[in-house]
């Protein structure tokens, strides 16, 4: 019977697609297995031999930053008018030295967001409004190539450098003690980066929520690693501050322009690109007397669209054209790191084949229950792959439930596992989306700022969110 050919057909598909999906996972797992126990055995020599004799540093602990250390907080706005004008106010209230300025680049075509910063930073010298040439939106790194022209002009008028530029976006919360560290910090490097710490309104504990589950990974073991294993260090594009010495450099060999404008994750290129050789990144894991992290918290996408948009271009910057555009270098550890950047596209495609193996299975399942078809035996080859590679899983849910408990408590570790499935939805269709990008770039289709909704909490929700991520330190 035809039915008969068609499932046969299925069964030796999804037996096919099962095995090509196995044999990936068993390398990327071995690759993450390696990179896990280099984390387990870092962490149990600091806690062994460095916090068993000396108290674990805080903000506060630390020296005092260098006299005349100042700082410019560069704020790039596209119809950010109901946020950025809570953001500044929380700024300017939170950060009480005088020695930064915050330049906040607008649009000509964007009124409300001028009258915004306007009424924010009335009456405040150390806010400047930057108005870009161009209508918006052109690119975040054109509108950030336009607040370092205004730096430069204020330096050559005020016969003052700055210390260093600071990175941070319209929605970001900032934290009190953020320029102190900063301000300590970067005279030892070129690049310092501040945790991430996403944000998600309560209607959306799925979608939002499972930022928060990757961002804890992340940058509770990912970004450490890094550092401790002598890699570049990429910029999040929050919470970062730059070498102004080091952005000087750059611009010279790039006609005055530090920030790439063909770039479509110009952060993350500019960490590499300041932090590679023989310069060096921190990346700054901190906490305030209080017990809380010093970093940067912002509310992330709480609708799947604008996730998969969200992600799609950070996929297609880092994974598609950020590899035509950095390649590889001369160190096995700088490489293995841009792999695991890279590998995400290659991972979600392989996702995507599991899934329709599994919904395959189910399928022919019923078909045999139904007593239509006769499922196929599978071979030990497979069996033992499928047996491996389950605890394989096994070991990364647990693994990114404890760094979850780490930073959001326990009901939040007991979410991350279902909401695993969430997010390989949005990374196999913001891969896919990707790569449509990805290749209208190869055609010559100019970059454009692909923004996405913001929300700004009010005062007493950030309290609250000050409370609510745990005290002591875990990891």
């Amino acid at each position: 019977m035809v039915s008969d050919h068609i499932l046969l057909f299925l069964d030796i598909l999804q037996k096919e697609m099962l095995l090509f999906a196995s044999l990936c996972f068993l390398v990327g797992s071995s690759d993450d297995l390696v990179f896990d126990g280099l984390w387990i055995f870092y962490s149990l020599q600091r806690k062994l031999f460095v916090y068993s004799r000396y108290n674990r540093a805080t903000v506060e602990t630390l020296g005092e930053p260098m006299p005349g250390c100042r700082m410019a907080i560069f704020v790039p706005a596209w119809k950010e008018a109901t946020v950025i004008g809570a953001m500044l106010a929380r700024c300017l209230q939170q950060w009480t030295s005088s020695n930064y300025r915050i330049y906040v680049g607008c649009y000509p075509n964007d009124p409300k967001t001028i009258a915004a910063v306007a009424t924010a930073s009335s009456g405040r010298d150390n806010v400047r409004i930057v108005i870009c040439r161009k209508n918006g939106p052109t690119t975040k790194a054109d509108c950030l190539n336009h607040l370092w022209d205004a730096l430069c002009q204020d330096e050559i008028e005020e016969r003052m450098n700055f210390k260093a530029v600071v990175l941070h976006d319209a929605e970001d919360i900032v934290h009190p003690q953020e320029l102190r560290l900063l301000e300590y910090l970067i005279g030892r490097a070129t690049l310092v980066q501040l945790p991430v710490i996403p944000r998600r309104a309560t209607r959306s504990r799925w979608v939002a929520g499972h930022y928060g589950d990757e961002f804890a990974e992340l940058h509770g073991k990912q970004m450490v690693m890094r550092e401790a294993l002598g890699a570049s260090i990429p910029s999040a594009g929050v919470g970062c501050a730059f070498a102004r010495d080091a952005l000087l450099k750059l611009s010279v060999r790039t006609n005055g322009k530090p920030f790439d404008a063909d770039s479509m994750t110009e952060d993350y290129e500019l960490g590499l690109n300041l932090t590679g050789g023989g310069a060096r990144g921190i990346f700054a894991r901190l906490r305030d007397r209080h017990g809380q992290l010093v970093a940067t918290q912002e509310f992330f996408p709480e609708k799947l669209e604008e996730a998969i948009r969200q992600k799609s271009r950070w996929i297609a910057g880092i994974a598609l054209s950020g590899w035509d555009r950095l390649g590889w270098n001369n160190s096995w550890r700088e490489n293995w790191m841009r792999l695991r950047d890279r590998k995400a596209c290659f991972a979600a495609v392989v996702l995507a084949i599991a899934y329709i193996a599994v919904v395959l299975t189910g399928i022919l399942l019923i078909a045999e229950l139904l007593g239509i078809y006769k499922l196929q035996p599978v071979s030990k080859f497979l069996k033992m792959l499928l047996i491996v590679n389950a605890g394989f899983l096994i070991w990364r849910l647990l693994l990114k439930c404890y760094f979850v408990f780490s930073l959001y408590g326990f009901r939040e570790a007991l979410l991350s596992i279902p909401r695993t499935i969430i997010a390989n939805l949005i990374n196999i269709l913001a891969a896919w989306r990707a790569i449509g990008h990805y290749v209208h770039q190869l055609a010559g289709r100019p970059v454009n700022w692909e923004k996405t909704r913001h929300f700004y909490p009010e005062i007493e929700q950030i309290e609250q969110l000050r409370e609510n991520y745990s005290v002591g330190e875990r990891t």
